[in-house]
């Protein structure tokens, strides 16, 4: 059940260095380790992707060259900084297999290497509040998913942060121990985010597919919360 009215904000600051997204939630989820049909759509759709991906397209591709844009705008490196979907891609390439994880996780992934896209997803149950997109000020709590001890992050950055002054997303790349999502978690909070390349309808088409496959393979309901203009 979920216990609270979510909410989902996006700075100026953030939106003039190019990033754009969807915020969504999706309730009443029932999640599972795997489900054989799935297992076949994605083995499906992960041979298709492998027919024209190449490291060539990993340095080409507008969608991924956007998200490298954004993190020059905020002085990082892009030898160390890679946007989740570049990374599922190039596991995808080297190994022609995307993470299992869980059934949740695993959806939201196929749908990122299918549109390039960064997506994740955050256990509303576990989020204080409501999520906001900004700059960080070196104040905030950071624990990424496996790390032991919170990290330090540096003022500057963009981050998805909640109310608790905890991130749940670093730039587009490191979700965290917080708000990951598990075989208990019901309600989800996604992200789906572009940068300067991808078109609104383009990413409304990418939130369909989402919430078609969650839908087909886990129920629930789906409420849109944010969508970039």
């Amino acid at each position: 059940m979920i216990q609270q009215s979510l909410s989902f904000a996006v700075s100026d600051q953030v939106k003039a260095l190019g990033w754009n997204g969807i915020g969504l939630e999706i309730t009443g989820l029932q999640n599972k380790e795997s489900d054989p049909q799935f297992e076949r759509l994605k083995n499906e759709t992960i041979q298709k992707i492998l027919g024209t991906l190449s490291p060539e397209l990993l340095k080409t591709d507008p969608l991924l060259k956007g998200f490298k844009q954004l993190h020059e705008k905020i002085k990082h490196s892009n030898r160390e900084t890679i946007a989740a979907s570049e990374n599922l891609l190039s596991f995808l390439l080297k190994t022609g297999k995307i993470p299992h994880i869980n059934l949740l996780v695993d959806i939201y992934n196929l749908v990122s290497v299918e549109t390039r896209l960064a997506l994740g997803a955050h256990d509303i149950e576990r989020i204080s509040g409501n999520v906001q997109i900004r700059l960080l000020d070196g104040s905030e709590n950071f624990r990424p998913i496996g790390a032991s001890e919170p990290k330090k992050v540096r003022p500057g950055d963009y981050a998805y942060i909640d109310d608790g002054n905890d991130i749940l997303c670093w730039l587009e790349v490191k979700q965290v121990e917080k708000t990951k999502v598990t075989i208990d978690t019901h309600d989800c909070f996604y992200i789906i985010q572009g940068n300067y390349a991808t078109s609104t309808e383009y990413l409304i088409n990418a939130a369909n597919r989402l919430v078609s496959l969650t839908k087909q393979f886990c129920g629930g309901q789906e409420k849109m919360l944010y969508i970039a203009d």
